[in-house]
């Protein structure tokens, strides 16, 4: 698409950001914020309960702890049996899971909007009443080393971006992986879960997210009959971790059983919860420069490494605005036949040089910019994403609100900011650099790793 089409878009897209401006917005006595944004396109509602805990709140000796919990959360309370809450929600043609990330946990159910009722009631048990019974504890367990095992431990590429973090964050509880060190795993306690479920699974601490075809009035009453009664928590406020400042580059190389050698690199950056007053721009600069290197596969490293100079056979950016503390700016990839790791590394950094060099050209940026605008444009088709993004803004701290205003900011962002936010945070003091070496083996899998926060899905 080019000028024309870019502005029908930027005309369309009010029109969509008016849904998000259609949000309702209650707070129970308990806490509980409560968001309701109506959609009637279709007979079906998601539910989706978001609370402000995750892996980037535990310490050691404690890491995975919230992804542990989130897998007992569907192992019974006070009043339903172990399984029971998947089964109810089946038998009601609803379809439901959780997921945790380094900065929230959050679950979710996809039902028919009369069943409503059904998913508030079962919500509201277990935020209070979940019963952790050793007897399921234990070979839930089991589940968790399983996943550790399958996910990361056998997986060349996720133990290698295991390993990197935790060489790239000092201090930050980013460098901690989501499911928690197998040696915290072995030392879980039920004791630990039910401190951790007390102190963070509160009203005061979640917020409630609905979408979908309701009627706001209708939603806040059931809220306040089901959750309204729930009693709030003292949460006491985690200690600021601020990463101390990188005085230098790091390398690591990770050797494991693999069928190709593998690349990731990462900048430390701030984001919008992090950006220093008067630069709240500089994230979504950053976001724009991610999507110049790799929006698509007419950006530059799909054009230049991939097709024309045939460096890389596959290769990659990543960065995410919406995280509660600092991030990294992620560079990834795998060298094509006949080419090295270093060779890859050196284009990469090639690339790195030219975006902080030279602005990036109007026509290049306008299309980037296209892309992005009609990817929101279109992501508004999904009540799912509607409300994942409402609850995700919000729990990190930086308000719903912020859904209406995304598109603007990444519309105003000029290719000098561009180039202002790689001179300013693409630099080698702050890189960490880890390598895939990979050793013989006779079959390894070796899926693609997401660049970014590595959430887990129960």
């Amino acid at each position: 698409m080019r000028g024309r089409s870019l502005a029908l878009l930027l005309c369309l897209f009010p029109l969509a950001a008016l849904g998000a401006s259609t949000v309702q917005q209650e707070v129970l006595d308990n806490g509980l914020k409560v968001l309701v944004k109506p959609d009637q396109r279709a007979p079906v509602v998601t539910v989706q309960v978001w609370y402000r805990v995750g892996s980037g709140d535990e310490h050691e000796g404690l890491t995975g702890l919230s992804h542990m919990l989130e897998h007992m959360m569907f192992k019974g309370t006070e009043t339903l049996a172990p399984g029971d809450y998947s089964r109810i929600i089946a038998a009601n043609g609803g379809e439901e899971n959780a997921f945790t990330s380094r900065d929230y946990t959050a679950y979710y159910q996809n039902l028919a909007s009369d069943r409503l009722d059904i998913a508030f009631e079962l919500e509201a048990d277990r935020m209070r009443h979940l019963k952790l019974a050793p007897e399921e504890f234990a070979p839930e367990l089991q589940v968790v080393r399983e996943e550790r095992r399958m996910r990361t431990e056998d997986n060349p590429r996720s133990l290698t971006y295991e390993r990197f973090n935790a060489a790239a964050f000092e201090v930050s509880p980013y460098r901690h992986p989501v499911i928690g060190w197998a040696s915290d795993i072995e030392q879980y306690r039920i004791e630990d879960l039910r401190s951790w479920y007390r102190q963070w699974y509160a009203p005061n601490n979640a917020t409630l997210v609905v979408a979908g075809d309701v009627q706001p009035e209708e939603v806040f009453r059931l809220a306040e009959r089901h959750f309204g009664p729930l009693e709030s928590e003292t949460i006491e406020p985690i200690k600021a971790r601020p990463e101390p400042e990188q005085l230098g580059e790091k390398r690591i190389q990770v050797k494991a059983p693999a069928q190709e050698p593998w690349l990731v690199m990462g900048y430390k950056t701030p984001v919008l919860a992090t950006a220093k007053p008067g630069a709240e721009w500089e994230p979504y600069a950053l976001e724009m420069l991610a999507a110049v290197l790799d929006g698509g596969s007419s950006a530059r490293f799909s054009r230049e490494l991939v097709r024309s100079r045939q460096i890389a056979a596959s290769a990659g950016a990543g960065y995410s605005a919406f995280s509660r503390r600092s991030e990294l700016f992620l560079l990834e990839g795998v060298p094509a036949r006949g080419q090295d790791i270093a060779t890859l590394e050196a284009a990469l950094r090639e690339q790195i040089e030219r975006v902080r060099t030279e602005p990036v050209q109007p026509e290049e940026l306008e299309r980037i910019r296209t892309q992005l605008i009609a990817g929101k444009v279109y992501e508004q088709d999904s009540l799912f994403y509607q409300a994942m993004q409402l609850g995700m803004l919000e729990t990190v701290g930086l308000g719903w609100e912020l859904a209406d205003t995304y598109v603007e900011r990444i519309s105003a962002v000029t290719p000098e900011q561009i180039q202002a936010v790689a001179r300013n945070y693409l630099v080698s003091d702050h890189l960490t650099v880890a390598v895939l070496d990979p050793q013989p083996t006779e079959s390894v899998a070796t899926p693609s790793t997401s660049l970014g926060d590595s959430g887990h899905v129960h």
